[in-house]
C-alpha cells in the first residue's frame, strides 16, 4: 500500500504579522506544511538580547520578591521583569497623550459687506 502525497493549502499572504499571528492563531499549520521535512536547527551564535545590570533592593523587598516568586513557581528575576513589564506599561499608557474624537471646529468667516442700496 503506497501513500498519497497530501496536498498542502497555500499560506496566504499577510499584510503585517499581527495578521499573521491571528491567521495560525485560528488555523492548523498541518494544513499548510509538511512537518515530516522539517528538521532541527541550532543558533549556536545567538546572542540574547538582554543586558546586565546591577540593581541594589532592600532586603525585605527582596524577600517578598522571592517569597512572591516561589508561589507562582517562577524565578524571582523572570516575575521582577515581568512585574517591570507591565508597571512600565500602565505608566507609558498614562503618559501617552489622549486622543479622544473631536468634533471638527466650524469655521465662521466674517459676513460679506452688503453693497449699497440693496
Amino acid at each position: 500500500m503506497t501513500k498519497r502525497k497530501k496536498t498542502l493549502k497555500r499560506i496566504p499572504s499577510f499584510k503585517s504579522e499581527a495578521e499573521e499571528r491571528k491567521f495560525w492563531e485560528t488555523h492548523d499549520s498541518t494544513g499548510y506544511v509538511d512537518w515530516t521535512q522539517a528538521r532541527a536547527v541550532r543558533f549556536p551564535r545567538l546572542r540574547p538580547s538582554t543586558e546586565s545590570i546591577s540593581l541594589r533592593l532592600p532586603a525585605p523587598l527582596l524577600e517578598d520578591l522571592r517569597s512572591l516568586a516561589n508561589k507562582r513557581d517562577v524565578p524571582y528575576q523572570s516575575l521582577l521583569k515581568e512585574l517591570l513589564a507591565e508597571r512600565l506599561a500602565d505608566e507609558l499608557r498614562k503618559s501617552a497623550p489622549q486622543t479622544s474624537p473631536r468634533r471638527p471646529r466650524r469655521i465662521v468667516r466674517p459676513a460679506k459687506p452688503r453693497a449699497a442700496g440693496k
